[in-house]
């Protein structure tokens, strides 16, 4: 099968041939019907931190991952050949694309704890940014954000995480507001139903939010956040734009304020994400691709091109 698959640090993207994957004992094997472009594929691509904690190399990238089971190996239970299941890469195996090989392939090994069954009127596409995309940004807006109806909520970021976690704020009853550089992004704000959408969130400054979730992770965001929240807020970080930052200490210190970091989820996140994508409550955008255009992709997102989550069907 081919792959598309890390070499280096700041090196492209090679589609190499790779042995398809047979299932083992305890093991099945997807093939794979949708896989999600993100943003943390280009770190792996151009930071070099990431490197160093890749399994090995070359290694197929891809951690958003939906399709159809194939083959199934001895002693597996409750998985069937033909269940259409998407890929939780938080389950404690190693995250595809990063300690096993990924999605940006035509199969995919899988162990049979990692998978959610699909709702049935779910799109494979959909399956896929469930995986991360909704899941990461249910995580933190819900799990880590505990939204609640009446809240004030602002959302930093309405790329393919920020609009899944507003709208999920909206479905809440929380009253959102949206920082977003892009103007082309501010349509979906608006559809999604935020009341109001800034810039920058400097913009916010003593506005006094319950919560922000920073879905973009630059460091100024995260400042402007903890300087926009009311005393005893929180403020959640999930965008990894920059993994080193300095944050103003005063106002964490005098106004008791809560920085808290959200990583992934859970199977339970991602199920309740595929119910909420099923129902058309929670409607991302998206754009799809060929699978031989991955890495153009990749070069899209990186340089800001696209609005929403990137799919590519490798089938």
């Amino acid at each position: 099968m081919k792959g598309w698959c890390f070499t280096a640090t700041n090196a492209p993207l090679q589609l190499l041939d790779i042995d398809d994957p047979t299932p083992g004992p305890g093991e099945v094997v997807l093939d794979v019907k949708a896989a999600g472009l993100c943003h943390s594929d280009v770190g792996v691509m151009t930071d070099p931190i990431w490197a160093t904690r890749m399994a090995f190399t070359p290694l197929i990238l891809g951690h958003e991952i939906a399709g159809v089971v194939s083959a199934v190996g001895d002693g597996v239970t409750g998985v069937t050949v033909g269940d259409r299941v998407g890929v939780c890469p938080t389950v404690g195996l190693g995250a595809p694309g990063f300690s096993r090989h990924g999605g940006f392939t035509t199969k995919y090994l899988a162990k049979p704890i990692e998978l959610v069954p699909m709702p049935d009127s779910l799109s494979f596409d959909l399956a896929a940014v469930g995986t991360d995309a909704g899941m990461t940004s249910y995580h933190g807006m819900v799990s880590r954000g505990q939204v609640q109806a009446g809240m004030k909520v602002g959302v930093i970021g309405l790329g393919g995480l920020g609009q899944v976690g507003a709208r999920v704020a909206v479905l809440r009853g929380a009253e959102v507001h949206v920082a977003e550089p892009n103007e082309a992004a501010w349509p979906t704000a608006h559809q999604i139903g935020a009341k109001s959408i800034v810039h920058d969130a400097s913009q916010w400054a003593g506005q006094g939010f319950d919560l922000i979730v920073d879905y973009a992770g630059f460091g100024t965001t995260t400042r402007a956040a903890v300087n926009a929240v009311r005393r005893a807020g929180t403020v959640v970080l999930v965008g990894m734009g920059k993994l080193e930052f300095t944050l103003d200490t005063m106002p964490m210190i005098i106004s008791e304020i809560n920085v808290l970091g959200s990583t992934g989820g859970s199977k339970q996140d991602v199920a309740d994400v595929y119910e909420l994508f099923a129902s058309g409550q929670v409607d991302p955008k998206t754009t799809v691709i060929d699978f031989l255009d991955i890495a153009k992709g990749l070069d899209d997102l990186q340089h800001h091109r696209i609005t929403g989550r990137l799919v590519a069907n490798p089938c």
